[in-house]
């Protein structure tokens, strides 16, 4: 299927690995014109080198720390310097850190709200006027689960990615008459480097194996499996698309069948 983004310019932002990457690729692999950010200069500098060895496709890669206004208003200023005015903004950052209601303080609330909240806020606000003067735009928020059916030890999470829908959902009412629509894809278990690390911990203090830990997880799934980074990659590319001119203000989950299930 021809998407119709050849040559549109695209930002993934924390895409040096994980589900971030994997859009990325995926937005590469269409010949978009690709930008990508992470905090951690070296990582991305791999990613970029990762993504066009894969895809053929050239690759602009920029440092910057989303919680920081300066470092996205250098980022987007960059970006469009580059390779002109953004097309397709996928907001993604790194999840908050796991823990209940009475393991955490206001500092880390303060930092979720910042990583999670203000820097989709604060990147859409830099790209939203040349997406409404071309007519034409696509903003994705890689959000989770957690938005629709909270998980118990990630607190964090489930607070503040349900404040991205509800801003995102209003937002997406004020500009779909533009032609610019904003979704977010709501990812469950998925194999990620950052999972994959959960799972290890999890297999080190139970005493068992990987696979153990992995299997007992698949097993309240109703696909029976743990999701794959390229299966929400696929539909962040459709929602990114021509293809996708009829769907704005939604929160669709790629989990296997988990969300909906009785709690």
């Amino acid at each position: 299927m021809d998407l119709g983004i050849n040559n549109k310019v695209a930002l993934v932002t924390a895409a040096s690995q994980g589900l971030g990457k994997a859009s990325a690729i995926e937005l590469a692999k269409e010949g978009v014109k690709l930008a990508i950010c992470s905090r951690d200069e070296e990582k991305i500098k791999k990613a970029a080198n990762d993504i066009k060895e894969l895809t053929n496709s050239d690759v602009f890669c920029i440092q910057a720390d989303l919680s920081n206004k300066e470092d996205i208003d250098n980022l987007v200023s960059h970006v469009e310097k580059e390779l002109g005015n953004i097309d397709i903004l996928v907001n993604n950052t790194g999840g908050p850190k796991a823990g209940y209601f009475d393991e955490l303080d206001d500092s880390d609330w303060v930092k979720t709200f910042e990583s999670t909240f203000l820097s989709a806020v604060r990147v859409t606000r830099k790209v939203i006027p040349s997406m409404k003067k071309n007519r034409w735009g696509r903003i994705t928020n890689i959000s989770s689960i957690s938005a629709k059916q909270p998980i118990d030890n990630l607190i964090l999470s489930n607070g503040v990615r349900m404040s991205v829908h509800g801003w995102s959902k209003t937002l997406s009412n004020q500009l779909a008459e533009h032609n610019v629509l904003i979704n977010n894809v709501c990812p469950g278990f998925t194999h990620t480097e950052r999972v994959d690390g959960i799972i290890k911990h999890q297999a080190e203090a139970s005493k068992k194996t990987e696979e153990e830990i992995i299997n007992s997880i698949a097993s309240d799934i109703p696909a029976k499996r743990v999701g794959k980074a390229e299966e929400l990659a696929a539909l962040v590319a459709f929602l990114s698309s021509d293809k996708s001119s009829y769907i704005t203000g939604q929160s669709i989950a790629v989990d296997g069948g988990v969300s909906g299930l009785p709690i």
